[in-house]
């Protein structure tokens, strides 16, 4: 059966009088998401690490502890760790530290993030950018399989014989890979081993299908084992089409066109905003007409798993918890259904 999640990178939204809200309080409003959610069956909360201030969250795993201690069934995790610029040891006290406290519900998609501003903040150089990944990867993934670690490498100290504190119980860590489309970044998941989440943000998601078939040949290829592939992408539910696209529109305007301008985009449009909606990677609609996209998208790739980012752009709390609601109450249900 199909998982069906969520995620967010904390994106700072607006109060009742349109002025943005403070971090914080967008921080609070992340866990009564996570609530909602966890209440209406949604399978995962994925919260995002970012470094910049139209994101709130920059230590999601104290955010998703918090959501622990408030949730019974949802499972927890990145979307995506910055692993580039973390320490893989800390990273993985994290994280098993988050699994006991969640009773083994901790989950953890690491990636190399789409933003560089944790470059300069940790003091690494973007020259490294390749390498940093790769080691930290090989790392952090060897902790989560081995109770003790000897390993070398040339971004950080060597361990030898270390044993980590606290270690995961029976169940282990779930380790996902997030990669954005690139083949070698495909072929590095099986080398390691490890769980495939695609972030698809734009485009026909049908496009990534070479990479899926990528994945499987590697994978028969490397003598490694077919493991869950899914796929991470935006969108918005609300009662009707129309209404969730007015929602959803100004935001993704304002979003959009901040980051546009910052890397030299061409303007936003809502023309091309419509062309995501109806035939790109938007799953935003009424109930109805975003399961049938995500059952399109599942069935296209061969999915095991699909998490939607509720959030793109200040839009308001309320909102999105109306959203969570119709998104696990009644997308989530349909999309089962139409799977079979």
């Amino acid at each position: 059966m199909v998982e069906l999640g969520i995620d967010t990178f904390g994106d700072i939204s607006r109060d009742d009088t349109g002025a943005l809200k403070p971090a914080h309080q967008v921080l609070r409003d992340v866990v009564e998401e996570a609530v909602v959610a966890d209440q209406a069956g949604v399978d995962f909360i994925g919260l995002g690490e970012h470094h910049r201030s139209d994101f709130a969250i920059s230590a999601p795993e104290i955010v998703l502890a918090t959501i622990a201690g408030r949730t019974s069934r949802i499972r927890l995790g990145t979307a995506v760790t910055v692993l580039s610029t973390d320490d893989p040891v800390r990273a993985f006290q994290r994280f098993s530290t988050l699994n006991a406290v969640s009773n083994g519900r901790a989950e953890a998609i690491v990636g190399r993030g789409s933003f560089t501003e944790s470059y300069p903040l940790f003091g690494f150089e973007l020259e490294d950018y390749d390498q940093l990944f790769e080691e930290r990867l090989d790392l952090f993934a060897k902790l989560t399989r081995q109770e003790e670690v000897t390993w070398a490498g040339q971004t950080r100290s060597p361990l030898t014989r270390a044993r980590v504190q606290p270690p995961l119980g029976p169940e282990g860590l779930t380790l996902w890979v997030g990669v954005g489309g690139s083949p070698e970044s495909v072929v590095r998941v099986v080398r390691h081993d490890l769980q495939l989440m695609l972030a698809i943000i734009g485009g026909d998601p049908r496009r990534f299908a070479p990479y899926v078939d990528l994945y499987q040949r590697a994978c028969q290829q490397l003598g490694k084992p077919l493991r869950p592939v899914g796929v991470h992408s935006p969108g918005f539910v609300a009662a009707t089409d129309e209404l969730a696209r007015e929602i959803a529109w100004p935001a993704y305007q304002e979003m959009f066109g901040r980051i546009g301008r910052e890397r030299g985009w061409p303007p936003t449009t809502k023309e091309r905003f419509i062309d995501e909606v109806e035939h790109g990677s938007l799953y935003i609609g009424s109930p109805e007409t975003v399961a049938k996209k995500i059952a399109a998208t599942v069935r296209d790739l061969g999915l095991q798993r699909f998490d939607m980012k509720y959030t793109t752009g200040p839009i308001p709390h309320g909102r999105l918890v109306e959203g969570l609601a119709l998104y696990g109450e009644k997308v989530i249900p349909r999309v089962r259904e139409l799977l079979g």
